[in-house]
């Protein structure tokens, strides 16, 4: 039997957060504790109801999403963020995940890849919507000259082994460590190892950008 994994919804669009209650209720390892109109409502919520994970849009009413996600790292850390929203520019993509969100997926990808999201952050996985991963890779481009990627990659390249750079190409394409293990024949364990060396050898810490930073450098 399936762990159920207890989500928040967070959006002012009430028709929405039906919708989004109904998707849910539609799978077995789920359960909606409560849905609220803005991250005040939701802090509310949270008093008396425990959540692994919150969804939350970004602009709402009252106290925005990005101040409900500062919250959440203050007095819930360990509640998971996924951002869903329709605003994929590089000042909110950045925003959100300085302040701490786990994934950041747009309101249009579709009810699979939203459950999906959901599931891959659950795991430890931090995820983005293509076009979010489009967005955050031109603005890396943008703030990294040409000969400094082209002098990183190098490097990058030689400190690299066979192996590190297989698993490298499947971060970049966004795989979590459950789809890396599957496609190169490995443990989880194993690929968790080798995910903990690839951070400590590009000093990146969250999942999301090293997903990004390893596509601008692979290319």
């Amino acid at each position: 039997m399936k762990e159920t994994a207890k989500l928040i919804l967070v959006d002012d669009e009430p028709l929405l957060l039906e919708s989004l209650e109904l998707i849910f209720f539609m799978e077995d390892d789920f359960q909606v504790v409560g849905t609220a109109t803005n991250g005040a409502a939701a802090l509310t919520i949270l008093e008396n109801r425990n959540a692994d994970i919150a969804l939350v849009d970004l602009r709402m009413v009252g106290m925005d999403g990005l101040e409900l996600i500062r919250e959440l790292r203050a007095r819930y850390s360990h509640i998971k963020v996924l951002v869903l929203t329709t605003f994929y520019d590089e000042k909110n993509i950045i925003s959100a995940i300085q302040n701490g969100a786990d994934g950041y997926i747009l309101k249009d990808a579709g009810r699979e890849a939203l459950v999906n999201a959901v599931r891959s952050v659950l795991e430890g996985q931090s995820t983005l919507d293509n076009k979010v991963m489009s967005a955050l890779a031109a603005y890396m481009g943008k703030v990294q000259p040409p000969e400094a990627r082209s002098e990183a990659s190098r490097i990058f390249l030689q400190e690299m082994t066979g192996r590190e750079l297989d698993i490298c190409r499947l971060l970049a394409a966004g795989a979590t460590n459950c789809e890396i293990a599957e496609r190169l024949f490995l443990t989880k364990g194993t690929v968790k190892n080798y995910v903990s060396k690839i951070y400590d050898k590009t000093d990146v810490r969250d999942r999301a950008t090293l997903a990004v930073y390893l596509s601008k450098i692979l290319k």
